[in-house]
């Protein structure tokens, strides 16, 4: 993220536009407020913000229209609309007004952080060169036609040299312009498709598929893949009065990469086990050969000890690996009280031990889940096992779960140190262990990552809110099972 980039926030006074200053400030923006129509429009001839969030409702005006009568003057401007609720109408007339998207309650940190930097990666995508260029000389691509042949040399130059590929369409999806990075992945001629429809001009199955998915709105990722190898991430978005323009950045160097670091990975971890094994059964053998000194029992078990965590952290980068692989496809109707219900007695004793007060709080009546039960119980091991790991003697850990529509949430919380707010954004990557945990807090920093690939790969989300010296809260949301008639 550009550090200092100035957010314009159109909202109405209210604990929302509170959270929203205090959040993005946090992230490392720039944070500007208008409380009116008239600061609106000072503030957009005084400054230049690189992203609006503006309300569904704004100084008794609605901010779609609002909004519009922006895009209209700045076609290529990021606006976010806040709306109350998540509905299909909300989607249509933001997609039909050509805003970057919208939120909606119930706000979270992260979601709001990452749909800001989602709206700043999507307006970056064309440059800053051909928002220029768009306002300079034309709103629509029709008035291409009026420019003078120099400059329609110009601004073929910039597109041609470009090495990511671009595409610009019309609103009915024929072409208008192709760069030499398009033909030559595609292996087509610019003079054979400029004028046709993309789909006829240019028969791939995964780009037409790519345009079957539109419906859904602007993409951020879709892979194409080549017979030769080269995988790209192509992306669409919608320019008002113009048509819409797809993307692609050839990737297949990153794709190499993470394939390499996987296989190693994995042939590592593989190769560890059967060694690891020998030396813990052998370590069982040495108590089993004649009487040992208090010393050597302690040696042999630091010795077990070390090969017990070494072991539990091969299992846990091969089980990454499956599922990052997808091969978690196994599903089947699972009761989440009772998996949880399991967890609660693994780590029973624990809790006794510890003095933790640890208060249990499930909905009656929850919908199962269409689910693996190995890996959910995987998942709340690793939430629950943390939160108790954590948190002080004598502490308290909260555990909840209720509906709310058609999704599951899964909340646990405790009364541990805390994750510094700067880390927050990277608690989930792997090997990641925040600034803050003890020395004596064993872990690999692969169990949230763990449990971010198993909630996404059930179609749901996590996340974390948290406060220093205050605790800490994961949040997942999961699907409940819908069945079919």
């Amino acid at each position: 993220m550009t550090k200092h980039e100035l957010l314009l926030l159109v909202l109405n006074p209210s604990p929302v536009l509170q959270l929203m200053e205090q959040t993005l400030h946090a992230a490392g923006y720039e944070i500007a407020i208008v409380h009116d129509q008239g600061g609106l429009k000072r503030s957009l001839l005084e400054s230049t913000p690189a992203l609006i969030i503006i309300g569904e409702t704004f100084d008794g005006a609605d901010g779609i229209e609002l909004a519009r009568g922006m895009l209209d003057r700045f076609p290529t401007f990021p606006i976010l609309l806040y709306a109350k609720k998540d509905m299909t109408g909300i989607v249509k007339a933001v997609l039909a007004a050509g805003l970057s998207g919208y939120i909606y309650p119930p706000l979270k940190m992260d979601v709001i952080v990452d749909s800001v930097k989602n709206s700043l990666n999507r307006a970056s995508h064309l440059g800053d060169w051909i928002r220029r260029e768009v306002k300079r000389t034309t709103s629509s691509l029709a008035e291409k036609a009026k420019l003078s042949e120099a400059e329609r040399a110009k601004l073929t130059a910039i597109f041609s040299t470009i090495q990511d590929g671009v595409i610009v369409l019309d609103r009915h999806k024929n072409i208008l312009f192709v760069n030499h990075a398009v033909c030559d992945a595609f292996k087509v001629k610019e003079k054979n498709i400029v004028g046709r429809p993309i789909g006829d001009a240019i028969p791939h199955p995964e780009l037409k598929a790519l345009l079957l998915r539109l419906q859904d709105g602007p993409l951020k990722y879709h892979e194409i893949n080549f017979d030769e190898g080269q995988i790209f991430n192509a992306q669409f978005m919608p320019i008002p009065g113009v048509g819409s323009a797809i993307t692609m950045q050839d990737i297949s160097y990153l794709k190499e990469l993470d394939r390499l670091k996987t296989d190693f990975v994995q042939t590592v971890s593989h190769d560890l086990r059967s060694p690891l094994t020998a030396v813990l059964g052998y370590t069982e053998l040495i108590a089993r050969t004649g009487t040992l000194t208090p010393q050597q029992h302690d040696f042999l078990g630091r010795i077990q000890s070390s090969v017990q965590h070494i072991t539990t952290l091969v299992n846990d980068l091969l089980d990454l690996g499956r599922l990052e692989a997808g091969f978690d496809t196994r599903r089947e109707r699972v009761d989440f009280e009772n998996v949880l219900n399991y967890t609660l007695d693994t780590f029973d004793a624990q809790v006794k031990k510890r003095k933790i007060m640890l208060v249990v709080k499930v909905a009656e009546n929850l919908p199962s889940l269409r689910a693996n039960p190995i890996r959910i119980r995987q998942m709340l091991d690793n939430l629950i096992g943390n939160a108790i790991k954590y948190v002080p003697e004598a502490g308290r850990v909260f555990i909840g779960i209720y509906q709310e529509s058609q999704q599951i949430i899964l909340e646990v919380k405790d009364s541990g140190p805390g994750i510094p707010p700067n880390e927050q954004s990277r608690i989930f990557e792997k090997f990641y262990r925040a600034s803050n945990v003890p020395d004596s807090a064993i872990g690999s920093g692969l169990g949230l990552a763990i449990v971010k690939s198993i909630v996404e790969s059930h179609q749901g989300r996590v996340w974390v809110e948290s406060d220093l010296e205050e605790g800490t809260s994961f949040f997942v949301v999961l699907p409940a099972y819908e069945q079919s008639d």
